[in-house]
């Protein structure tokens, strides 16, 4: 849409002329000064204005940056034929909520979008100052490789394992593993078709959420992956058999645990803390394989908060529970707080700042009764040779410890 003129000026196209229309070439190849492939364009390059003054269309292109830096804008009024979105979609859907990206995105698409975004701010454009209400860098996924005793790195298709240790197997040199970028001259890039094949979609979606915290480096271990395989199985083997469903009151403890699931998982989804949502659930999954049995209500609800880590296996139970829609549309479960009540409370006991025992108390208990809770118990006895402690530290709720003049 720039022409520069034969007599210097530079002026670009009125906007009723726009979209400007890119020619066909039958060749893609820079042009004679290296300019970019449109510089052979012809006819379409070379232009002509209403006085007979003669111009040159400008060859250069936006890259594909130009495009990716606003492409959240777009997505508020993609159809709009009209102008770049409507202000009211803009003023309702933005800030972006959430940004998330490498740490090496700060010198690039995130500098860029916001550099782009700050300039459409200053022409009012936009309402925002910033298009991010919230940045988050995730950490990288590493894996197993192996050096020798200089520091050169050995391919990890040449180390084989026997008995804990590695060897070079061109030369039996003992080699140390070591946590490395994953690399195709180091040969230890993990490919997520091999392990969706062999252990399915899901295992792989779980497994990557239950390596660790999102935002730190973490190496990936084809042995752990057998963890989350064994955790779905589990839960595909206790839900899909018809016998453990049953129909009368749920369990009291399966009702708190469940409810505490759903909140531990509600929230740490919205804290991005995907490791320890899993681990909520896999603690429930031991629960109700304790218990035996649970009611359709609670196989259904720990079916709609484990979907969003399991999605194949998710839809797969809520068909076998007989329902026909898929479940991507239903609410999420209600927490009750009632079953978020604790009633008893296992606090662990300490003897000058040292574990001894644990002694279970009631939730509502207070601190002197507490004390003397302690002191009444018979393991206290040793600990404190029959004496009057010197001090006692209550924290409800999470210790107690006890001060005893040593020995």
């Amino acid at each position: 849409p720039v022409i520069h003129w034969e007599d210097g000026e530079i002026s670009v196209i009125d906007e009723k002329q726009l979209p400007l229309e890119l020619p066909s070439l039958e060749k893609y190849i820079p042009g004679e000064s290296g300019e970019s492939p449109l510089a052979n364009a012809g006819d379409w390059l070379n232009v002509v204005d209403a006085n007979g003054r003669r111009g040159r269309r400008e060859t250069n292109t936006m890259p594909q940056w130009a495009g990716s830096c606003w492409y959240y804008l777009r997505f508020i009024d993609p159809h709009n034929d009209e102008a770049i979105f409507d202000s009211e979609k803009e003023k309702y859907w933005m800030p972006v909520d959430l940004y998330v990206g490498g740490a090496e995105h700060a010198v690039l698409h995130l500098l860029y979008s916001r550099f782009w975004h700050k300039a459409l701010s200053d022409l009012g454009i936009v309402s925002t100052d910033e298009p991010y209400r919230r940045l988050f860098n995730q950490g990288m996924i590493l894996a197993f490789a192996y050096e020798n005793k200089t520091g050169a790195k050995i391919p990890a298709d040449q180390v084989t394992e026997k008995d804990g240790k590695y060897y070079y197997t061109e030369t039996g040199e003992e080699v140390r593993q070591i946590v490395a970028k994953m690399s195709k001259s180091l040969k230890n890039v993990v490919n997520p078709d091999d392990v969706t094949e062999r252990y399915g979609a899901d295992s792989l979606r779980l497994y990557e959420m239950f390596m660790g915290p999102l935002d730190v480096m973490k190496p990936w271990d084809d042995r752990n992956v057998k963890g989350v395989f064994n955790f779905i199985g589990r839960t595909y083997r206790f839900f899909s058999e018809p016998g453990n469903i049953s129909d009368g009151p749920e369990d009291t403890e399966i009702l708190k645990g469940l409810h505490r699931t759903i909140k531990k998982v509600e929230d740490d989804i919205e804290n991005l803390k995907f490791n320890t949502a899993i681990s909520e659930m896999m603690i429930f999954l031991n629960l109700v394989y304790k218990k035996g049995k649970v009611t359709g209500d609670t196989a259904r609800i720990f079916t709609l908060i484990l979907s969003p880590f399991a999605p194949h296996l998710g839809e797969e139970l809520w068909h076998i529970m007989g329902h026909k829609q898929s479940l991507a549309y239903e609410p999420w479960p209600a927490v009750n707080p009632e079953y978020l009540k604790v009633d008893i409370i296992e606090y662990p006991v300490s003897f000058n700042g040292k574990m001894r025992f644990k002694i279970e108390l009631p939730a509502n208990m207070g601190k002197e009764e507490i004390e003397k809770a302690v002191l009444e118990d018979a393991r206290s006895e040793k600990w404190t040779g029959g004496k009057e402690p010197l001090k006692m530290i209550v924290v409800p709720g999470k210790i107690v410890n006890v001060v005893v003049k040593s020995s």
